[in-house]
């Protein structure tokens, strides 16, 4: 088996998915890159200091520890991209060029990278939004997402660079810190009632957004790399859901298990940037092709939450 190189492996993704890859193919098969060592997350096997934007020493890495597969994990996310498009739109484009080049000259045999459910704008359907629905994004992160997903399907067709993406809704772990993202309200929410039993959402309570657990994100990444390749009917990005709820109904189930939460809203500039986005998405086509199928509710994703944070101790200031 040739070594699968996780770029970004220090991120939100990233984190989680090198211990499950480690899990099921060995540690030394598995080679986590990033710009910095989370040395927690890796001491149990091979770290690479790695610049995904400098192509040519991506190159010789690649040859160096015989890459088999990569997965492309390092982009800005929308909250912050909109603070800095210029540096977004680097920094999402340049490192998914860099890799599809390196990936079509070192003849690479999987490449994934994450999409998102970015890509959509406002005049997609806000129930059940369809895989085929045209792309409109109205963020850099998902200006960013929306061409890549082209250039993936480009080196696909062209090169026959065997490339694969998800669509990812929100994410939510226990493991990681809120990353910048629009979602990440869904993250933040479970540490602030744990430490403060209160949390101000920059959301409206009625905003609805699609969700899933990260243990379902990674399960689903490794499914759709470990189908075979005639499954694969869709080479930009598939469309892939778990659970859709509003800031209200996630406060509602949080006070089943916190006595005394309590929640506020104040929106701010990501309010219009989540109200561009689906509330709910049609995955359809990924479960048809590979079988996907989550196994996260509302309910027991809440559960775990508080169960993997119950070590944080309460304090009297809000820092959220």
């Amino acid at each position: 088996m040739k070594t699968i190189l996780v770029i970004g492996a220090s991120g939100q993704i990233g984190t989680e998915l090198v211990a499950a890859l480690r899990r099921k193919y060995g540690s030394g098969k598995i080679i986590a890159a990033d710009l910095k060592s989370n040395s927690n997350t890796f001491s149990e096997g091979p770290f690479l200091p790695l610049d995904v934007l400098d192509k040519e020493t991506l190159g010789v890495q690649v040859i160096k520890y015989n890459v088999g597969t990569i997965y492309l994990l390092a982009a800005m996310l929308s909250a912050s991209g909109e603070q800095n498009p210029h540096k977004a739109w680097h920094l999402n484009m340049q490192s998914l060029l860099n890799v599809l080049e390196v990936a079509r000259e070192c003849k690479i045999e999987k490449v994934f990278w994450p999409s998102s459910i970015a890509v959509f704008g406002p005049d997609a359907p806000k129930e059940n939004c369809p895989q085929h629905f045209k792309l409109s994004p109205t963020t850099v992160y998902g200006i960013s997402k929306s061409a890549g997903e082209d250039w993936c399907k480009y080196y696909f067709i062209k090169y026959k660079v065997d490339v694969r993406s998800l669509r990812y809704p929100g994410l939510i772990s226990h493991q990681t810190l809120p990353g910048g993202g629009t979602t990440d309200y869904a993250v933040a929410i479970f540490h602030a009632a744990m430490r403060h039993r209160f949390y101000q959402c920059y959301l409206k309570e009625d905003t609805l957004l699609p969700m899933m657990h990260m243990e379902d994100a990674v399960r689903a990444t490794m499914e759709l790399m470990e189908a075979p390749a005639e499954n694969i009917t869709i080479r930009s990005s598939y469309n892939i859901a778990s659970i859709s709820f509003t800031p209200k109904e996630i406060a509602a189930e949080i006070s089943k298990h916190l006595e005394g939460f309590e929640i506020s809203h104040v929106p701010d500039f990501r309010q219009s940037i989540a109200e561009s986005w689906p509330g709910s998405i049609d995955d359809s086509d990924a479960s048809f092709d590979w079988g996907w199928e989550p196994h996260y509710n509302l309910k027991r994703t809440v559960s775990v939450m508080l169960e993997n944070l119950k070590h944080l101790r309460p304090v009297n200031t809000s820092i959220y």
